[in-house]
């Protein structure tokens, strides 16, 4: 009785400790991907999370800048604003 006892209490730290750490990993954000290309008359930052664009911002020499969202069907739809969700919380107020 007390090898088993004593066994539970070796082995149940152990065993919460690690699958925390493994849910505090699975719970880290993750960092947006920014590459900056120069062509032609216009410059362009792709936005990429995990390897996959989210959204491209198109600065032109001339004229406002716009940006390329991905469709569905595998093409872009041309945006005159962000589509990016930038979290704006307020923590205290006074």
């Amino acid at each position: 009785m007390r090898r088993t006892l004593f066994a539970i209490l070796i082995i149940l730290p152990a065993l919460l400790t690690s699958s925390s750490l493994f849910a505090e990993e699975a719970a880290l954000p993750v960092e947006p991907q920014i590459v900056i290309r120069h062509e032609d008359e216009k410059t362009l930052y792709e936005h990429s999370v995990n390897g996959v664009i989210t959204e491209i911002k198109v600065v032109p020499e001339v004229g406002p800048v716009y940006y390329l969202v991905p469709d569905d069907g595998g093409g872009w739809i041309k945006e005159d604003r962000s589509q990016m969700l930038i979290p704006k919380w307020i923590l205290f107020e006074w």
